[in-house]
């Protein structure tokens, strides 16, 4: 008598969310499994790897993650097109870190001029991401929103402080909208309610519960994105089905693994080496968690994290 395995069946299903436009649009989401599970249900998309860029020079971000970019990292348009012409990304994650008050406090008419030019060089999905500055992001994610309209982009992060402005925002551009909490699923869920209670469809939200890296924070982060998963399949709640995003590299690259150099900790091996294993890592599991879209940093970090997706897929 053959043996035939046990499987799990979920009632829910991951909600599909496209982005980007005619032939370089990309969908993600609209599995009924956990992650990778293919061999239970159905897994019809592939996760999304954005790279991601900045509207001004990363002079924070470490000298092994500015390397590959040295050279067309002062252009935010010459870096996009980069990332998509030699490093083959399929999608753009622009971080308007410059408009924050304590960098260059930038304007919203500045960040708009920035995410016109970027979104009119690239054909690949853009993801545009504010400075986590609440009270700031509200006027420039609208700017943002507008000088990319319909181009069917993913703008963030709303937060309960500031999510009223920048979903009418995305809702008026024809953009979905990343619906940010800090680790905690009922706050996310709750987001989310408030967020479609002002008419925001549920099926153009992508849920951000706040990455972390490995060592630390990353298996608290973990346990709330599986848990989030876990409600949208197992509990079929229409609230949690939407796609999960990791913004990985910002977290990562911040490290003390990742920035301390060979000669004070001659143990640890490699700086570079080190730092994209660590970005490599904690992507993954952010994958395994139920993630379907990473923003990375390390060209290296997102070739190794792609060839795992082949394998797993």
């Amino acid at each position: 008598m053959a043996f035939i395995p046990p499987k799990e069946t979920y009632p829910g299903r991951v909600y599909s969310v496209s982005i980007g436009t005619g032939q370089k649009e990309i969908t993600v989401g609209g599995e009924n499994v956990l992650s990778f599970h293919s061999f239970e249900g159905t897994v019809p998309n592939r996760p999304l790897i954005a790279h991601e860029i900045q509207d001004v020079p990363p002079t924070d971000w470490p000298e092994s993650v500015q390397k590959p970019y040295i050279d067309v990292y002062a252009n935010p348009v010459s870096w996009a097109k980069y990332c998509q012409d030699v490093l083959n990304a399929k999608a753009i994650a622009l971080r308007l870190i410059g408009t924050h008050p304590d960098r260059e406090n930038r304007s919203a008419e500045e960040a708009a001029r920035t995410v016109k030019e970027v979104v009119d060089s690239i054909d690949i999905p853009l993801i545009i991401l504010g400075s986590n500055h609440t009270e700031k992001d509200s006027s420039v994610l609208i700017a943002a929103a507008e000088a990319s309209k319909d181009r069917n982009c993913i703008i963030g992060k709303a937060q309960e402080a500031n999510y009223k402005t920048i979903a009418a925002a995305a809702v008026a551009n024809n953009h979905k909208l990343i619906a940010m909490s800090e680790l905690d699923i009922n706050l996310s869920k709750q987001l989310n309610i408030l967020i479609t209670q002002m008419g925001f469809d549920k099926e153009k939200i992508i849920i951000d519960p706040m990455c972390s890296a490995l060592g630390y924070g990353l298996e608290y982060t973990y346990s709330v994105m599986e848990r989030i998963r876990l409600a949208g399949l197992a509990q079929n709640d229409p609230t949690m089905q939407q796609p999960i995003m990791g913004d990985v590299g910002m977290y990562v690259w911040k490290v003390k693994e990742t920035i301390a150099d060979e000669k004070d900790v001659p143990l640890w091996g490699n700086t570079e080496e080190r730092g994209i294993t660590w970005e490599a890592v904690t992507a993954i599991s952010m994958l395994i968690a139920g993630a379907e879209i990473l923003i990375m940093r390390h060209p290296k970090a997102i070739e190794a994290i792609e060839k795992m997706i082949d394998e797993l897929m």
